[in-house]
């Protein structure tokens, strides 16, 4: 009993549980509801780096494992109840543009997610990490994560066979009555059902139960294993760092933009959910400084750097730690709570082979919808800061390019502020981000 009160003591005494007004139990209990509501991710990212032809059950293991260290990380060192795992977004972009769009090997890829990790963390050490925020504006911040959930919910949608090609527009309606998208659709409408009804873990339960539809009706091709953490060994360690810095030409200059992407997105992604989950938590001072805001982002930066030794893409902090600080988390704790959830998680992470593409639909849809709330942020009124964002929003999904979306949205609303006379000394950078999408516009189309 002394020994079983002491370690109460210590917890207590290292997270300050008693200074942030919460208790073990409240943290255990907004550890795992956090964990419920991102758990999707062990089976969303596997689905959407499988196109890349990375094994679905190696990418499943590192998801969990990563997952799982990367968030006990964070709230050992930072003692937040920030929660990590692949960021969704970035995965796509992964897959869709850097490994399938641009033709590079996945191991290559994955190269340069290391660097973008590498670059991160120099760039936070440096602290030239707040030139950058500084420079990019609000409207623009926003614009990004409503074009990046476009493209997700995109990816659901012809996944599931709602969207389908057309020779003459491009895109048209699939048959709606066949398998594969009635199951996405009667997933999405289930997942939104729970969420209005403030269920835990419904994009998990959404997921899960188009999963055994879809197994029902014959649409599953894959079986499930036994675990093993071998099957991680299928891309743990594979990164083709060598290759990334070796790319020339049009590639050479593809490196520095996919880099560029990865890290501007992570950099963003990661201070707009900092920002919401600390001011939540009341973990803001009153100068608006958040705590431990170095470590926060030193933990973001190597989670993303182990993240690619183990064979998966940008490891993110997740706005759904929001979920688990509404019911009561305030500290590191509940991020621990949550880590060691994912590692337990690896037990049944080979499961992951038998649910089929489509029974993801349904998240990627959902979680797209997710991503459009910041478009209420914008002054759609004033035409300086609509035009640039709408052309983000626009291109991303349209040119299935996030990289594409940045240099529209940044090119644009660097030109406006020039003619309409609202530029001054503080856009610089800005200026300069513009002039290189330029210089990329101009080089490519040769």
């Amino acid at each position: 009993m002394g020994k079983n009160t002491g370690g109460r003591a210590l917890i207590e005494r290292y997270f300050a549980l008693t200074e942030r007004g919460t208790s073990i139990r409240t943290e255990l209990m907004a550890g795992l509801t956090t964990f419920l509501a991102m758990a999707y991710i062990v089976v969303v990212n596997p689905a959407i780096l499988s196109a890349t032809g990375m094994p679905v059950a190696a990418v499943a293991a590192a998801t969990c494992l990563i997952a799982g260290l990367a968030s006990i990380m964070m709230g050992l060192y930072a003692n937040v109840p920030l929660a990590l795992a692949p960021g969704m977004g970035l995965n796509a972009y992964f897959a869709f543009s850097v490994v399938k769009g641009m033709g590079l090997p996945w191991q290559t890829g994955l190269g340069c997610v290391f660097l973008s990790g590498v670059a991160f963390l120099i760039l936070t050490y440096t602290g030239v990490r707040k030139m950058i925020v500084g420079a990019i504006p609000h409207p623009l911040l926003h614009a990004i994560a409503a074009g990046v959930g476009l493209f997700i919910a995109f990816i659901g949608l012809k996944d599931a066979g709602v969207i389908v090609n057309n020779p003459d527009t491009t895109v048209a309606l699939g048959a709606l009555a066949q398998p594969a998208p009635a199951i996405a659709l009667i997933g999405v409408v289930l997942i939104a059902a729970l969420q209005a009804w403030k269920v835990r873990g419904a994009v998990l339960i959404g997921v899960l139960v188009s999963a055994l539809a879809a197994v029902a009706l014959g649409l599953s091709h894959g079986a499930p294993g036994g675990f093993s953490l071998t099957e991680m060994s299928a891309t743990a360690f594979k990164l083709d760092i060598g290759g990334a810095l070796g790319l020339k030409g049009r590639i050479g200059l593809t490196l520095v933009e996919i880099v560029f992407v990865f890290l501007f997105v992570d950099l963003f992604d990661n201070v707009g959910t900092l920002v919401a989950v600390t001011q939540k938590a009341k973990l803001v001072g009153a100068d608006g400084r958040i705590a431990n805001v170095h470590r926060i982002l030193v933990t973001d930066s190597v989670a993303t750097i182990a993240g690619s030794l183990a064979g998966t893409s940008t490891v993110v902090s997740y706005i759904e730690s929001a979920a688990g600080v509404a019911a009561g988390g305030r500290t590191g704790l509940t991020a621990v709570t949550v880590g060691v959830l994912f590692l337990l998680t690896l037990l049944v992470s080979p499961l992951v082979q038998a649910i089929p593409t489509v029974a993801a639909a349904p998240a990627l849809i959902l979680v797209g919808s997710m991503m459009m709330s910041g478009l209420g942020e914008i002054d759609w009124t004033d035409p300086v800061a609509a035009v640039p964002a709408f052309l983000t929003v626009a291109t991303i999904p349209l040119t299935f390019s996030v990289a594409n979306g940045l240099a529209f949205g940044l090119t644009s609303y660097a030109v406006l502020k020039l003619v309409t006379g609202r530029a001054t000394r503080a856009d610089g950078l800005l200026f300069v981000l513009a002039a290189l999408f330029v210089a990329r516009f101009v080089y490519l189309s040769h």
